[in-house]
């Protein structure tokens, strides 16, 4: 069992979901069916609080962004959760 706090962005019109790791924060691109993949060559340290992860994440990924796409939404958060 490991304590993971989760937290669903929308960045630059790509959705995905980012897990609090032990040693890194992981990200996956999320589908409407429930399924997940990891987003390659984002590696994002563990030692960043959430907001900073947030802020981390629009920084490295700013070349998704597009006039139609130009922010960062969290969709949803939630605190740490036990896993089975």
């Amino acid at each position: 069992m490991t304590d993971n706090t989760s937290v669903r962005l929308d960045v630059f019109g790509r959705r995905i979901t980012v897990v609090q790791g032990s040693d890194r924060w992981q990200a996956y691109y999320t589908s409407g069916d429930g399924k997940r993949r990891p987003v390659d060559g984002l590696v994002i340290p563990a030692n960043r609080s959430e907001a900073e992860m947030i802020r981390y994440v629009a920084d490295i990924c700013h070349e998704w962004a597009s006039p139609s796409h130009s922010e960062v939404v969290v969709l949803s958060e939630s605190g740490p959760r036990e896993e089975h």
